[in-house]
């Protein structure tokens, strides 16, 4: 999914306990995995909004959320 783009690929990122079925160290969200793909398209995280159908301004990603800077 993130191949490519100028990112260093193939590479895990965190840890999980034995079996697998959790992060133990640097689990990785959904939002940081978009704010990534945004920050290589050239898209400012912060400053670029988008207006829902009642006007509100939305910000592409929660404020606080950054780029996966293992990929970067």
């Amino acid at each position: 999914m993130l191949a490519g783009g100028g990112m260093k690929t193939g590479q895990g990122i965190g840890k999980t306990n034995r079996m697998g079925e959790y992060a133990i160290d640097r689990p990785v969200k959904f939002q940081e995995v978009f704010a990534t793909l945004y920050h290589n398209v050239g898209l400012e995280l912060n400053g670029t909004r988008l207006f829902d159908t009642s006007g509100t301004p939305q910000y592409l990603v929660d404020q606080g959320i950054e780029p996966l800077c293992e990929l970067i």
